[in-house]
């Protein structure tokens, strides 16, 4: 039993990596909330939730404590606002499995759901450059950009060109694809975009779990091909507008 939790508990950790980086807004405190998160739940034997989301758990909960004010309202959502969004949508969980997550009951956790979605499409528009070399693909992720409210500057399908765009453009924020075939590599691109200009990143892969072993510098948002218009949307919001600092 101690051996299949543990091996649970590992499958786990990329997952609650991506939702601690992506709910802080840094791959360092996020992969550091979660080492802390794991040797706290180790220690106290809680098993009243599944191994991943009891993860899930113990990293909201060591967040909430480096909060001064809760519900801290940063652009019109609160902190648990945010937590339920991610967790719904980036890590796809059911709100009936959310709410413990956060520590709210179901009632609550739904109507602060169903208002953190319909506060979506007031959050602040940004120009965004694609770097995806699929055209179809492309395409689709142009759409549902601009559904969010964004200004798409440009589509990059390879390395040297996604360069050129973000040099000419300067985007608020750079949807990337990691593999570009012929074209290059997208984390390549980023890395020399980024040289010269700073820009939050979300990287778009259908291997999440490669992207997210904490074992080198690696990306602060990670969504899973193929996704949801809502998924892009919630990440979106949470990287154009920083996350919310731990104290």
């Amino acid at each position: 039993m101690v051996s299949t939790r543990r091996d649970e508990l590992l499958r786990a950790l990329p997952y609650a990596r991506r939702y601690a980086r992506a709910l802080t807004g840094s791959q360092p405190q996020g992969d550091l909330l979660v080492a802390e998160s794991l040797r706290e739940m180790l220690s106290s034997h809680d098993s009243s939730l599944p191994p991943r989301h009891g993860l899930y758990n113990w990293v909201t909960r060591r967040f909430d404590s480096g909060i001064s004010t809760l519900p801290s309202m940063v652009d019109g959502l609160s902190s648990k606002q945010r937590q339920l969004l991610l967790l719904t949508s980036l890590e796809e969980v059911t709100v009936e499995d959310a709410a413990p997550i956060v520590g709210l009951p179901l009632p609550e956790a739904t109507a602060q759901l169903n208002d953190a979605r319909e506060r979506l499409r007031a959050a602040s528009a940004t120009d965004v450059l694609i770097i995806e070399d699929e055209p179809i693909i492309a395409m689709d992720i142009e759409e549902l950009v601009e559904g969010c409210g964004h200004r798409v500057v440009g589509v990059a399908s390879t390395e040297a060109d996604a360069v050129r765009i973000a040099q000419d453009t300067k985007p608020g924020l750079i949807l990337a694809d990691i593999n570009l075939g012929a074209g290059g590599d997208g984390t390549s691109a980023v890395s020399r975009i980024l040289k010269h200009h700073y820009a939050p990143v979300i990287f778009v892969t259908a291997y999440p779990e490669r992207l997210l072993t904490g074992e080198t510098v690696e990306p602060a948002f990670v969504i899973t091909k193929p996704f949801e218009p809502l998924t892009l949307a919630i990440a979106t919001y949470q990287a154009v507008s920083g996350g919310i600092d731990l104290q």
